[in-house]
């Protein structure tokens, strides 16, 4: 540096005139260029940018936001990309934003190069998309690539090509859209991050996804017809899952009855083979005992279903008797018979009367 301002101090002595007043002259006024030159050096960097410090061309350092310093040009220069700032690249389409000969808007327009792509199962698709990307690493981007931008758009479209040749048109079309971008997304960022491009691929997003122009209406057709089978195919699957659990709980409702019924039924035959049992214990122990309890319960079992008539030698005619749950009081009514009775002694003999004269075994 003193090498360079003393040749500059002897370049500017050949052309003043020789004394002591020319020297001091010369002196300050380098001073004075020294100065500016020294204070050129002061740069600002935006809250959205980073500074870029180049030594003789060649990278040397980063600079945060704010003021800083650098040794002036020749030695340094600074460059200030803005980091924070989502940039977009449109694959496949043009938007109106670009400007031709004379400020004229351009409008957008489809760029069937990028945009036809084939599908998996041999279908023709026009895609369009976006992809929105930021620096990440200033020097990265600035000196590992020639065109950024441009290489952001090509890796993009190569990926989409490759995520789309193994993916039908058909859930390329409806659900698979989703998966489709962060595929894409995932993959562009590989190839970014194996150039060392210092770019980070944010979101893709897909802005169109049809079939080619020439083949639409028909396409939409099929749409059409896939629609409405869909849509049997799911009242038939309604009416199935309606149908069959109504089915099964009537099978079974009839299973848990037939099941009740039989166990009543082997409950009964049980308490009526133990009852049978029971009996037959007694009748071993006390024959004419029990010859006679049976009788008499049967007897009863028998006249309680039926209007008892008594037949007594001393009486003439028939005589209707009333039993005690009133079932005999309409027939009483109908043979105009006198509702007086005689005493409950007074019947027993004719009971005694009618009985067998056998006494030794059951009556039949």
């Amino acid at each position: 540096m003193e090498e360079i301002i003393r040749q500059a101090q002897a370049a500017v002595r050949r052309f003043l005139p020789r004394g002591g007043g020319g020297g001091r002259l010369i002196g300050a006024g380098a001073l004075v260029l020294l100065a500016l030159w020294g204070a050129s050096g002061f740069y600002r960097v935006q809250p959205d940018e980073l500074g870029v410090v180049m030594r003789f061309g060649a990278f040397d350092r980063t600079a945060p936001p704010g003021l800083n310093y650098r040794i002036p040009w020749p030695v340094e220069t600074v460059t200030t990309p803005r980091v924070t700032r989502i940039n977009r690249v449109d694959v496949g389409f043009r938007t109106g934003a670009e400007a031709g000969p004379g400020g004229r808007v351009i409008p957008a327009r489809d760029v069937l190069a990028e945009s036809l792509m084939l599908t998996g199962d041999e279908n023709i698709i026009d895609i369009d998309f976006a992809v929105f990307w930021r620096i990440r690493d200033a020097g990265e981007f600035l000196f590992n690539t020639r065109n950024p931008e441009e290489t952001v758009k090509s890796a993009a479209e190569s990926v989409m090509r490759e995520v789309i040749g193994r993916t039908p048109i058909q859930p390329a079309l409806t659900e698979a859209r989703a998966q489709i971008e962060q595929e894409v997304r995932r993959g562009t960022q590989a190839i970014m991050d194996q150039y060392r491009a210092g770019v980070e691929i944010t979101q893709v997003q897909m802005q169109k996804v049809d079939p080619p122009a020439a083949v639409v209406d028909a396409f939409r057709d099929v749409q059409r017809a896939n629609a409405d089978r869909e849509r049997a195919r799911n009242e038939a699957e309604s009416f199935r899952n309606d149908i069959i659990p109504r089915a099964r709980g009537e099978a079974e409702r009839m299973v848990q009855e037939a099941q009740g019924f039989r166990d009543s039924q082997i409950a009964r035959a049980r308490g009526e083979a133990g009852r049978f049992n029971a009996v037959f214990q007694a009748y071993s122990q006390a024959q004419d005992v029990t010859v006679r309890r049976l009788y008499l319960e049967t007897m009863e079992e028998i006249l309680r279903r039926n209007n008892m008539i008594l037949v007594d030698d001393r009486l003439q005619g028939l005589v209707p008797f009333l039993p005690l749950d009133g079932r005999g009081g309409a027939a009483a009514g109908q043979t105009g018979a006198p509702r007086s009775l005689p005493a409950p002694v007074a019947a027993a003999p004719a009971i005694n009367q009618q009985r067998p004269a056998s006494q030794g075994g059951m009556p039949r």
